[in-house]
């Protein structure tokens, strides 16, 4: 009738069809079964009833239908393995119908996919990616030197190390002056007393000449280590 009005049913509304039937079919069975043995408890009763009333023929007729009755129970639990057989199978067939289903909806998915993926035009991308990053990299290299060029010239060395040596002269000259005016183990004790700042007369607290003289060799001593090490200091510097 479906295929007279133009419309079939899918293989899934038939599957549910089916399905439905069958186990209708076995609700059925069950229910002849649960018939056939509460029969054949009523045959044992009413043989063994004509068995105590001696009634043999009737007990044979009874026997007879009793066999009969057993026979269909076991046929209907036969026939209901067999449709819960076809049963499981239609389910397996339902089953495997949604998993093409779903495959069919994924290979769609992956045909529009591949079909939108276009290789050269990708590879195209990646190539201009590559040279733009490069481009980029080298821009960022330059405008570093600028910057490196705009705060620390070339020229700052070279007038830093023309100030250091200047002050490295001035330092030496000045040393020179100061130990022209050392005085001598000789002689020249107030001079040299004067110009270490009196520290000869505070260390040698009034004593003779001949002690001074030997406090002022000590000092002017203790000024030249002292000159050496700064002007080494500064020259390390």
């Amino acid at each position: 009738m479906d295929f007279l009005f133009g419309r079939r049913k899918t293989p899934a509304e038939l599957l549910r069809q089916n399905q439905r039937a069958l186990n209708k079919a076995i609700r059925e069975l069950d229910r002849e079964r649960a018939r056939m043995e509460a029969q054949e408890k009523k045959v044992i009763a009413d043989i063994k009833n004509m068995a105590k009333k001696n009634q043999m023929d009737s007990v044979k007729v009874m026997a007879k239908d009793l066999v009969r009755t057993r026979r269909y129970i076991k046929k209907f639990i036969v026939m209901k393995a067999n449709i819960q057989a076809v049963s499981l199978k239609v389910q397996t067939l339902k089953s495997q119908d949604a998993m093409a289903s779903a495959m069919k909806g994924v290979t769609k998915a992956m045909q529009s996919m591949n079909r939108q993926l276009n290789l050269p035009q990708i590879q195209k991308i990646m190539m201009e990616f590559e040279k733009q990053s490069e481009i980029m990299d080298m821009k960022e290299e330059v405008m570093g030197d600028a910057i490196d060029d705009a705060l620390g010239d070339a020229g700052d060395e070279e007038e830093t190390d023309q100030i250091v040596n200047q002050v490295l002269d001035e330092l030496g000259i000045q040393m020179g002056e100061e130990m022209a005016g050392l005085p001598s183990a000789a002689g020249g004790l107030n001079a040299g007393g004067e110009r270490i700042g009196g520290r000869q007369a505070v260390a040698a607290g009034g004593s003779g000449g001949a002690h001074h003289g030997a406090g002022g060799a000590g000092g002017g001593n203790d000024v030249d280590d002292d000159l050496q090490a700064r002007l080494d200091q500064l020259r390390r510097e």
